[in-house]
């Protein structure tokens, strides 16, 4: 069954409302993706006019911008660069990434990326990579518990960095589910049915609805045909109102 469209017999005002208030929620994390995606851009682009492939210790241009806007945005508990495998001359694989400790010290994610010895050393299918890299187009991952960096439940929001017309790898950042929770589900709670949010592939983001748990899936409709033409539409009963500016879709029972 595919989705029908229609913004009259779709949504109604308070939840278009809210999905519009949710996209502005998640809308300052993009702004930090924005930004580090900015900066690896215009990095590699310096570093492609020196004609010379890029290394490792060249992402430490990053790190300035990358500890400012960690510092600055409270809900942001980590972000940087994740190279595509085979960008960096010196390395097959690497994460120029920062996250923010309960103490608020900035520090390095330290990874050991050797496949020999490393169950993280690859992370193209990771959705958080894979969604940017294969749609070209924002997105939301998770929720799911982050053993790579900080043992939470959290979200990570990533867009692609391309150079020259080639994917060179994304820039994200992550989220704590806990502090997304806060400033959404006051929002689905205020709608007068059940209400949740899910990302590209279905995956519930946050939920006021008993029936569909964070983390669990919403099977049935193409939620990324849908987030592509940004368009309400229905299926099985389901009212279905993409958020503004950011990968998410509001689900109404």
């Amino acid at each position: 069954m595919g989705v029908r469209s229609g913004l009259a017999a779709v949504a109604t005002e308070p939840e278009r409302r809210v999905a519009a208030q949710v996209g502005g929620a998640l809308e300052a994390v993009f702004e930090t993706v924005a930004a580090t995606r900015a900066e690896s851009t215009a990095l590699l682009r310096r570093v492609a006019a020196e004609r010379r492939r890029p290394v490792s210790r060249d992402l430490a241009a990053l790190r300035p911008g990358l500890h400012a806007r960690l510092a600055r945005d409270a809900i942001v508990s980590g972000a940087g660069f994740v190279a595509a495998p085979g960008l960096l001359a010196d390395a097959p694989a690497w994460l120029e990434w920062w996250q923010s400790g309960a103490d608020g010290v900035v520090r390095p994610l330290l990874l050991d990326l050797d496949p020999g010895r490393s169950a993280y050393s690859d992370y193209t299918h990771w959705d958080w990579f894979a969604l940017p890299r294969d749609t070209g187009r924002r997105a939301v991952a998770g929720p799911y518990v982050d053993y790579l960096c900080s043992a939470e439940y959290s979200l990570t929001v990533s867009e692609p960095v391309c150079v020259q017309g080639r994917f060179a790898g994304v820039a994200a950042a992550d989220v704590y589910l806990r502090h997304f929770e806060a400033a959404v589900l006051p929002l689905l709670r205020g709608l007068p049915r059940p209400a949740h949010l899910v990302n590209a592939h279905g995956r519930v983001a946050a939920s006021a609805d008993a029936a569909h748990l964070a983390g669990s899936l919403t099977r049935g409709p193409d939620f990324g045909e849908l987030l592509g033409t940004a368009r309400p539409g229905t299926h099985g009963g389901l009212r279905l109102i993409p958020c503004r500016r950011v990968p998410l879709v509001l689900v109404v029972a």
